[in-house]
């Protein structure tokens, strides 16, 4: 899937987005090994603390669904708004593939890519810590 197809996937789901209060709604698909799409939206709380970004949403149904391998991700906000996955997000993709690729768009419109590792270099991980 090209990442123009991917990141349209990803405005659908931002469609769903639940933010009320930040009035920043976030929609993510996130595309699998095996050329499945997993789309997310974030979700918030009156309590922020249990809000849930759309990067993670995606993750957590492709993981119920037993997927956990993942090529792509593509993230999109507002239009006009660049939306790069938080560190939270960023830390939750490193666990499943931390080389997937990463699209979202620029202030201008234009998809922007990075590999996942370039966006969060020397991520957490227990098992190799664990090796030590």
């Amino acid at each position: 899937m090209k990442p123009r197809e991917l990141m349209a996937e990803a405005v659908k789901a931002r469609r769903r987005a639940y933010a009320p209060y930040s009035r920043f709604p976030v929609g993510a698909a996130l595309l699998t090994k095996d050329g499945r799409v997993y789309r997310g939206c974030n979700v918030e709380n009156a309590s922020y603390g249990l809000a849930v970004c759309a990067e993670r949403s995606a993750v957590w149904q492709a993981v119920s669904d037993g997927v956990r391998e993942f090529a792509a991700i593509a993230v999109t906000a507002r239009d006009g708004r660049g939306a790069p996955p938080c560190g939270s997000c960023r830390q939750v993709l490193n666990e499943f593939s931390p080389n997937l690729w990463v699209y979202w768009r620029d202030a201008r419109g234009r998809i922007l890519k990075r590999r996942l590792s370039e966006l969060l270099p020397m991520a957490f991980n227990l098992r190799q810590l664990r090796a030590r």
